[in-house]
């Protein structure tokens, strides 16, 4: 699972990602259709109206007309990313992350347990691997979607034991998270500007730095509380705090992607995108799920 902000579009753009080739120039002496400006034919060519072997005759003025009311060429005519492929590839890496957590929620509770810890171990890996990746893998980054999913529905299946309601609870905030920060984005009230970003940057090297210390803690047994130092008061504010740095997180997120498609980076960095968003939204449900069981466990 991701353990910080987006790893793909913190500080970083679309590598690779390059604006539409130049139209070419017309060499000397003809105009930018191939024509000789000069009324002379050129090698090979024909003159006074006649067609070369295996070209079409002249074109009617029904069929100029109908190339001219055709639309142009749109972004994913050229291969360059839309919003729409973002869309459909982070839907995709999130059917995969749903059918991983379905795994873990119907099989027994051990084997359950084991497959959350492989999937959390492997998730982590390949968020690396994507992250410094040059070229976006849709294989790995589908791998990482499946991993997540058996992490998620086994963190989510041992803290609803726990305390019943708290994984659809879970389900319904990182939603709303999702959809207001949109919304707020979308009207232009919410951007990631420099100052929010060294803010960012600041309060989630601080979060880092907790959550080691309160990991190595637990797994030394200086502390026996299930959630270490975030336990009590520490552990809301902490929680809190922590998704507010995911949803901003998410702010970054669409901002690197409105960045892209203005760009006209490559079609195949919707795929990068995808990742980002998914593990974006991944760290958002840790999040929600584990401050709701820690307010469940104060009751």
């Amino acid at each position: 699972m991701a353990l910080g902000g987006n790893p793909i579009f913190n500080g970083k753009n679309f590598r690779g990602a390059t604006q539409a080739p130049p139209v070419p120039q017309a060499p000397y002496g003809q105009n930018q259709f191939g024509q000789n400006q000069y009324g002379q034919a050129q090698y090979g060519q024909t003159q006074y109206g006649q067609n070369p072997y295996g070209q079409p005759q002249n074109l009617s003025q029904d069929q100029l007309q109908d190339m001219y009311n055709a639309p142009a060429a749109g972004r994913a005519d050229v291969g360059r990313m839309t919003f729409d492929d973002v869309i459909v590839k982070t839907a995709a890496c999130l059917g995969v992350l749903v059918a991983g957590a379905a795994v873990t929620l119907v099989v027994g509770l051990g084997l359950a347990s084991m497959l959350m810890i492989v999937g959390a171990l492997g998730g982590f890996v390949l968020a690396l691997v994507n992250t410094f990746k040059k070229q976006p893998s849709p294989a790995l980054i589908l791998a990482y979607a499946g991993l997540e999913g058996l992490f998620l529905g086994g963190l989510t299946r041992i803290l609803d034991g726990m305390y019943p309601g708290v994984g659809l609870q879970a389900v319904i905030g990182t939603l709303s998270v999702f959809t207001v920060t949109l919304l707020l984005f979308k009207s232009g009230k919410v951007r990631a500007t420099p100052k929010a970003m060294r803010f960012f940057m600041i309060a989630m090297i601080g979060y880092a730095l907790f959550s080691v210390v309160n990991l190595v803690m637990m797994m030394t047994g200086v502390l026996d509380q299930p959630f270490g130092l975030r336990s009590g008061i520490i552990g809301v504010v902490i929680g809190i705090l922590a998704i507010g740095l995911a949803a901003f997180s998410l702010v970054m997120d669409f901002t690197s992607i409105e960045a892209g498609v203005r760009a006209g980076a490559p079609q195949r960095f919707s795929w990068t995108a995808a990742f980002g968003l998914t593990v974006t939204l991944v760290w958002l449900y840790v999040e929600i799920i584990r401050l709701l069981a820690i307010l469940r466990g104060e009751e």
